[in-house]
């Protein structure tokens, strides 16, 4: 479990990642609408991590889209992250940071993880290296790649449900 608590996000996506995708060097973002994500809006639950994980998102609001996560195991909260997803001239970043439980940051103060929109297709919302999949109204995955202290990676999925 401390190797995922140290976990760094990956911004490049190795051939083990089925669900996620990069931006090619050099390619601009697509032109995107907060409108196309809205769906995420509402609070979602699942289990990751050995333990119950929780996302509430905003719907679309001033540009943006914002979501707080918790990640609970043994009766305990883990971490907490902030993120959101707002419009940057005309594509959508996915940004966010960790905290310890004592809402101390995991980043530097000014340090922000930041993903570019890559791709939306059908069902799903490709960010570099997290992918956002709408199962049905009440169901949702979220794909994301994660290296560990030993330098290995793994994508990992969250599967939430609407609470």
């Amino acid at each position: 479990m401390k190797s995922i608590l140290l976990l760094t996000l990956l911004i490049t996506v190795n051939g083990a990642a089925q669900n996620t995708v990069s931006l090619p060097e050099g390619a601009r973002s697509p032109k995107a609408d907060l409108s196309q994500i809205a769906w995420m809006t509402g609070h979602w639950k699942g289990e990751a991590f050995g333990g119950i994980t929780e996302e509430i998102w905003s719907p679309p609001l001033g540009g943006s889209m914002m979501c707080v996560f918790k990640l609970v195991s043994d009766g305990a909260v883990n971490f907490y992250e902030i993120c959101h997803i707002r419009k940057i001239e005309e594509t959508l970043w996915f940004e966010l940071k960790h905290f310890h439980t004592d809402l101390k940051g995991w980043e530097e103060k000014d340090e922000v993880q930041s993903f570019k929109l890559v791709k939306i297709e059908g069902n799903r919302v490709y960010f570099d290296g997290f992918t956002f999949e709408r199962i049905d109204a009440n169901e949702v995955n979220i794909y994301f790649v994660i290296a560990h202290t030993d330098g290995s990676t793994e994508e990992v999925k969250f599967n939430y449900k609407r609470v």
